[in-house]
């Protein structure tokens, strides 16, 4: 058998979750695509759950990160704000250092087999 570590790390703020690796992915896929719709539909959640979640986002984190151009004959899109694609930033380092360390734990107290 081979054990494995996993893991979920989300940032929270007076007990409501303000950040994490669903939120991060949401902000990665609409800084690739300029779209909201497009993100929302690549994750297989609703435009409404997503507009929702970047709405709860912004109040709980006070930035926007979002920038939005209203639809129309050429279509409308999305962009990260400065402050969005600097928070996507700062949580996938701080994540992938996280990880790193957790594995290191991991490693010194579950990397031999169990006596």
């Amino acid at each position: 058998m081979k054990t494995k570590l996993r893991s979920k790390i989300w940032l929270e703020s007076n007990g409501g979750k303000i950040f994490g690796d669903g939120p991060c992915e949401l902000l990665e896929k609409i800084d690739r695509m300029g779209s909201l719709r497009k993100a929302a539909t690549d994750m297989k959640m609703s435009y409404r759950q997503a507009w929702d979640l970047v709405k709860m986002l912004e109040e709980n984190l006070g930035i926007s990160l979002l920038e939005r151009q209203a639809g129309g004959r050429a279509g409308g899109g999305s962009s990260l704000t400065g402050e969005g694609k600097k928070i996507m930033c700062r949580y996938k380092k701080f994540r992938h250092e996280a990880t790193i360390s957790m594995e290191t734990l991991f490693n010194q107290y579950f990397g031999a087999p169990f006596d």
